[in-house]
């Protein structure tokens, strides 16, 4: 590092590598966590800031996106920030509107319903120039966070996208995108090439800007058994974090580690730790000591606490973390929740969690 302070890119020098240390698979002196949607509405100051203008102003504002992702770590101890944004903004970069209903969760107007509907989607290629808002976010943040902690950039995967300019929205059982599998294999295929297409640039681009790790979320896997998941969801994971290595690598970027998570793919734990990633997130429906099994020694563990464990009292949180650190054991494991906060959670215990996990996986290293 040179001497004022400042790393290659000229941002401020990394104070606490440990989550990216456990990333890589190196031994770290505790257990490193974060929360998904640690900056959400669970925080009174998320929605303070938040409630001025609608989300995808929010996402499309630098300063805001900062602000957020800058705000749970003002009160917890956390190991890695993750950027304020949303794995819409891609979609919506394709030339699909998106907007976000209030108690309702997000709703294309127009979503996608025959093949020729592909042809309104703009070129992948132009994507990066469209979100140039999420790279400036990413830079700006970085800066801000003046080296304590790594940043995490995100993006969903192909076919948790592919869900959503379908359905239109949320569906509890994506019969319409599933049809599309069935009775439209070649448009589907095309419909998740052009979302990988638009990816690998997406994630290349936030590394450009800051970004110390990455992680996609197919939050959707769970709709998928294991035959429709090998088929359209499992080729693209791998594409991605394929095409994003050797793109990191011609641009003499330096690699950075990068987590698959796909919720409720259990099923699929085996292949997901071969998919190119270094490490693979877990819900909180899989056993840690079973995932280790069946993942093996070359992957880092994330996860799994059932978000809803954080209505328990401090005292019980405290006994469940100590249980899930113990299955997971102390080298190759990052702490998280199975999934994201929610809205109702209270900040105090989400700062128990933190706190409990990091002050057993130190008792566990002792030991």
């Amino acid at each position: 590092m040179e001497a004022n302070g400042l790393g290659s890119q000229g941002f401020p020098e990394l104070k606490n590598d440990t989550f990216l240390r456990a990333a890589w698979g190196e031994d770290t002196d505790y257990t490193p966590v974060w929360c998904m949607r640690q900056a959400g509405r669970y925080l009174p100051e998320f929605r303070e800031t938040r409630a001025a203008q609608d989300f995808f102003s929010t996402c499309r504002s630098p300063e805001a996106c900062c602000e957020l992702t800058l705000q749970p770590l003002r009160r917890f101890p956390l190991d890695a920030a993750i950027i304020f944004s949303d794995i819409l903004v891609v979609p919506q970069a394709l030339g699909m509107e998106v907007t976000m209903v209030p108690g309702k969760g997000p709703s294309f107007p127009e979503p996608l319903r025959e093949e020729r509907d592909l042809e309104r989607l703009r070129d992948p290629a132009s994507v990066t120039s469209e979100l140039g808002y999420v790279f400036q976010a990413i830079t700006l943040t970085r800066q801000r966070l003046a080296g304590r902690v790594p940043l995490i950039g995100f993006a969903g995967a192909p076919w948790t996208l592919m869900t959503y300019m379908i359905e239109g929205g949320s569906s509890s059982t994506m019969a319409q995108a599933k049809r599309w599998l069935y009775q439209k294999p070649q448009a589907s295929h095309q419909l998740l090439r052009i979302l990988t297409d638009a990816l690998v640039p997406y994630l290349v681009g936030q590394v450009a800007a800051g970004a110390q790790a990455l992680q996609l979320f197919e939050s959707h896997a769970g709709h998928l058994g294991p035959q429709l998941f090998s088929q359209f969801a499992l080729p693209y994971i791998r594409d991605v974090s394929k095409r994003v290595k050797a793109r990191l690598q011609q641009a003499g970027l330096a690699p950075v580690p990068m987590i698959i998570f796909a919720k409720d793919g259990h099923f699929a734990l085996e292949e997901l730790a071969q998919a190119g990633y270094e490490v693979v997130g877990l819900d909180w429906t899989v056993a840690p000591e079973k995932a280790r099994e069946r993942v093996g020694k070359t992957v880092t563990l994330q996860g799994n606490l059932d978000p809803c464990a954080l209505y328990a009292s401090e005292e019980e949180i405290g006994q469940l973390v100590q249980q899930m650190l113990d299955d997971f054991g102390p080298q190759r494991y990052i702490a998280n929740l199975g999934h994201g906060l929610y809205p109702d959670m209270d900040p105090e215990h989400v700062g128990a969690f933190v706190d409990a996990v990091h002050r057993h996986s130190r008792l566990l290293r002792q030991n």
